[in-house]
């Protein structure tokens, strides 16, 4: 009896989870149920899933709603109905339009208007009355429609408190206070489950109207086919034979590519994965994803293919990826194997800028009816729903923002009302909150894809699904990663720079030469690496150094355990010290020796934890994959698990191995596993790290150019400004005849780009370089307005930056002269004139500028100074007792220094208490770096960009010498001139 049904997947508005609904309903004997969620079908696969397994019969529908009005219910009377109503809602999402009165005439669909409703209805059409409405028939000529009243009764909520719940998350919604949030706004209060036989003895004088009712659903079938099923294209060529041959055309081509001829090993390898692809049916997977990657080649397009199916040899051998599995002993069972619960995928990374290109050939090629991009649930969650639930209840800012501050929770325990809004927090903790879209997940379908869900339209103008991938993964696809990442666009955009700027053609995918490179080895070793991709942030330096790394294996280590998990669990520490004495090392087994001598015995991959349960344990790579991730959390069930576990300690008592070896051994394996991370990952990152580290090396101003015009990296963009100076080049303000939007160069010298600009219009920073593209240099002040046509506070921004310094003359002659052509405020007229009026000159008496002012106006409108460092701006010339270069020969003793602030990481130690390691430039401009322990510095030492006086302590890490900072502030400035 209940066709109007909402789950909290009704946002902001349903309060009941598909588990909690149905629980419900099977509690109350109802036996079938049609879920109609507002405007979206995302939890139709799940509620039919979990229906199946209570015994309901579900029913799929949606509830149109326009305004917060109620058009109409749709009621999927079969697979066919369902994707009716989705490809409707679909249709009015994509072309952003209003939904209409009323729908077209479905074929498979029912559609129930509410009773108000006064236009002639369709076959398939019916008016739903709800209980309070009965006495609207008394008295009434039912006989024109007596067989189109059906019973409606939403539900919403369940119980008095998810009522109230309801009401909040209305009021969220519609960004208002409870008190004004209207009837019309919410449910009824009768908007939930009623108890048995209710709902009958209330519609007991209409039998008919629950005999319709009936009728209706009994004539509804979910035909959607059970069990786990694959949903992705079935094939890439048309036929599953012809994927077959393909691929192994492919993988062999490339074999004798990437090996050469006769490489057993490789050969060996190429067909047992070609087995197991085939015998899993993906083969149209790999193709399609080959395919993917050729249309970018083709383009000229520079991909990073990485994640677990860089474990695979076929992959390799395709130039999906670039990261040999035989070199670096990837097990191809880490990415595909029987048993694996969830579905594997590659992740293909493109540089930020043509992401969206090979997105859109993808949707092309496969078609939009059967192409979308994944989707992603908000929920609410953390401190910002107090924020929400306090504004509803017209809590003042102050008020809202004591109770956000988690250091006031101690006060406010006994506060009533912080006890009420946690209560509400609860309550609506991790409820679904807003449809946004995945990273880079794109799913291709073999049936058009509104079988399964209604699409949406985000901002970034694809369709979207309206779930998520785990969702996805349920229904059966797998979905392809299409990401983005600037480290790619840096490299492609440096390997452009070069060619440009000195017309060399460079390769920067001929990896195994740089690896072999010294000088490249050397600035690794060195940490040298501001700017390259993963391997630049402060710790990652830190790492290196004390690694003395020189080399990819090394590098490949390194990018895993510089991971948060495996340096907090003090793996990272291991590593070290076993890197540099291997001899120290104790292996519990000649086993593990034999395994994990490469990474000194550490299990710094989830590849280790795998190899150690086929070797010690004696499992197959599938069972060794399953429990690699059961221990990772991400088993099918603790029972499944047990029997692996049983599994591995059955396998080492038949290969003989000692009991207590064998448990210490697992000990080992277990506390490891949730720590490890992908070695193809790290591998695939080392890969991109070496491009980046050719570039930085061997052309280190086109590099330092590409990484500011793709937005940096890891620091600020002042930085990035410092290293290019520092790799060579004059480095320019913004000039209106040399700069383009972004930093150009030509030859040493570099112009910075206009983007960088606080307060400059987006249409200037465009219209500038092209108005003199088209028309040639500007001749000065009064040619460059009229030309541009430019407002007088945009004007001066450009002044004061210097950027109109071609003319000759000083900014202060400028902002005179600006303001005689503009400060009336009139703007100038884009009429040709037939004659060029004479134009007036005023004698100003001499005014004088510095570069003390110039700084200033560089701080303000660049964010940094060009014209002076940050240490001339100091009214202390003094520069520290030491440099950075002194550090390693004051270890132990307390040293005063002054940094230049670059970046801080702030930690909580196993107290909870905040500590801060820092990252500083000495007046050299070298790197040191600082930590900071709780109560050595103030609650928050830090206080921005600038420079600070530093008293600590020398310490030593693996010889990487840093300071602990027992005394700490910020250096005062000199005054801005132009303020006094």
């Amino acid at each position: 009896m209940y066709l109007n049904v909402h789950s909290h997947y009704s946002l902001r508005y349903g309060t009941m989870s598909i588990a909690k609904l149905i629980k419900e309903a099977a509690d109350r004997g109802i036996t079938q149920l049609v879920l109609t969620d507002l405007n979206n079908s995302t939890g139709v696969m799940e509620f039919m899933r979990e229906c199946n397994a209570a015994g309901i019969k579900p029913v799929g529908g949606l509830e149109f709603r326009r305004n917060n009005r109620l058009l109409f219910i749709g009621i999927a009377r079969n697979k066919e109905g369902m994707k009716e109503l989705n490809d409707f809602l679909t249709f009015y999402n994509l072309k952003q339009k209003e939904l209409p009165d009323r729908p077209p005439v479905f074929q498979n669909c029912y559609v129930i208007y509410p009773y108000s409703y006064g236009e002639k209805l369709e076959e398939n059409e019916y008016l739903g009355i709800r209980f309070d409405e009965l006495h609207q028939l008394y008295g009434k000529d039912l006989s024109g429609f007596r067989d189109r009243l059906v019973v409606l009764q939403p539900v919403v909520f369940s119980g008095k408190i998810a009522y109230r719940l309801h009401e909040y998350l209305r009021s969220v919604d519609l960004n208002t206070v409870l008190t004004k949030t209207g009837t019309a706004d919410k449910c009824t209060p009768t908007d939930t489950f009623l108890p048995p036989g209710e709902l009958e003895t209330r519609f007991g004088q209409y039998p008919f109207i629950l005999e319709n009712t009936l009728k209706l659903l009994d004539n509804c079938v979910m035909d959607y086919q059970q069990g786990k099923i694959k949903l992705n294209r079935k094939t890439y060529t048309g036929s599953k034979t012809k994927d077959k041959e393909l691929l192994e055309k492919l993988a062999f081509k490339g074999l004798a590519e990437r090996y050469g001829e006769g490489h057993v090993k490789a050969l060996e390898k190429v067909k047992y994965e070609l087995e197991i692809i085939h015998d899993l049916d993906f083969c149209a997977y790999f193709l399609i994803t080959w395919d993917i990657i050729q249309y970018s080649m083709r383009k000229g397009y520079y991909h990073v293919g990485r994640g677990s199916g860089a474990n695979s040899t076929v992959a390799y051998c395709m130039r999906i990826t670039d990261v040999d599995p035989l070199e670096l002993d990837l097990y191809f069972d880490r990415f595909l194997n029987a048993q694996r619960s969830s579905p594997p995928d590659f992740d293909i990374d493109y540089s930020w800028d043509e992401r969206e290109d090979v997105q859109r050939y993808i949707f092309e090629k496969y078609g939009a009816a059967h192409t979308a991009l994944l989707g992603t649930m908000s929920t609410f969650k953390d401190r910002s729903i107090i924020r929400e639930i306090g504004k509803v209840m017209g809590l003042p800012k102050a008020e809202i923002d004591s109770f956000t501050d988690r250091t006031q929770d101690a006060y406010n325990q006994n506060n009533p009302t912080f006890k009420k809004i946690l209560a509400v927090c609860e309550l609506m903790s991790n409820m679904p909150n807003q449809r946004s879209i995945h990273a880079g997940g794109v799913l291709i379908s073999e049936e058009p894809i509104t079988y399964y869900t209604a699409l949406d339209l985000p901002p970034k103008g694809m369709p979207t699904v309206q779930w998520d991938m785990y969702e996805a993964e349920m229904i059966g696809y797998d979905k392809y990663d299409i990401l983005s990442q600037r480290g790619i666009g840096h490299i492609k955009e440096a390997a452009r720079l070069v060619e440009e700027n000195r017309q060399i053609s460079i390769d920067v995918h001929q990896v195994r030469e740089f690896m072999k490179d010294p000088l490249l080895n050397a600035r690794l070793k060195s940490g040298n690496t501001i700017g390259c991709f993963y391997i630049e942030s402060p710790a990652m330096r830190q790492l290196l150094t004390k690694l003395k790394c020189d080399n990819y294996l090394t590098l490949v280590a390194a990018s895993s355990i510089i991971r948060p998990g495996v340096a907090q669990s003090g793996m990272m520490k291991t590593y070290i010290q076993n890197y540099h004495h291997p001899e120290k090392v104790k292996y519990l087994h000649p086993v593990m020796k034999e395994q994990m001598q490469e990474t000194y015995g550490v299990m710094v991959y989830q590849e280790d934890v795998i190899k150690v349960c086929i070797h010690y344990g004696g499992m197959n790579g599938s069972d060794a994959d399953v429990l690699r991730r059961g221990m990772s959390g991400k088993y099918r069930s603790r029972m499944e698990f047990d029997k692996l576990v049983d599994k591995f300690f059955e396998g080492s008592k038949k290969l003989g191995r000692e009991e207590a070896v064998t448990r210490e051994v697992w000990r080992q394996v277990s506390s490891f596993a949730g720590y490890s991370f992908s070695k193809a990952h790290s591998a695939s990152f080392a890969v991109e790290s070496y491009q980046s580290l050719f570039l930085k090396t061997y052309y280190p101003i086109e590099f330092m150019v590409a990484v500011l015009n793709n937005y940096g990296g890891f620091y600020t963009r002042w930085l990035y400004v410092y290293e290019l100076r520092k790799a060579g080049a004059t480095v320019h303000l913004p000039c209106v005849n040399h700069s383009t939007p972004v930093v150009s160069i030509c030859g040493t010298h570099a112009y910075l780009g206009f983007i960088g600009i606080q307060g400059l219009t987006l249409k200037l920073i465009e219209e500038i370089p092209l108005e003199r593209i088209r028309n040639g240099n500007y001749l000065d002040l009064e040619d460059f307005v009229k030309r541009t046509r430019i407002s007088l506070d945009q004007a001066i921004i450009l002044i004061r930056t210097g950027a109109l310094r071609f003319t000759g003359r000083s900014k202060k002659e400028l902002l005179w002269d600006i303001h005689s052509l503009l400060g009336t405020k009139v703007k100038p007229g884009s009429d040709t004139q037939l004659f060029e009026p004479e134009t007036k000159h005023y004698q100003l008496p001499e005014l004088i500028n510095t570069e003390l002012e110039d700084a200033y106006h560089e701080l303000e409108l660049l964010g940094f100074p060009l014209s002076l460092s940050f240490f001339d701006l100091l009214q202390t010339s003094y520069r520290g007792d030491i440099r950075t270069n002194e550090l390693i020969g004051y270890v132990g003793q307390i040293v005063k220094m002054v940094g230049l602030y670059v970046c801080e990481k702030t930690v909580h130690t196993k107290n909870n208490k905040k500590m801060w390691f820092g990252t500083f430039l000495d007046a050299d401009g070298n790197f040191f770096d600082t930590t900071h322990f709780p109560g050595s510095t103030p609650g928050y030492p830090f206080r921005g960009t600038g420079c600070y006086l530093i008293l600590g302590k020398v310490v030593e890490d693996f010889g990487f010498p840093s300071v602990e900072v027992i005394k700490f502030a910020k250096l005062p400035i000199v005054a801005n001139p132009v303020l006094e």
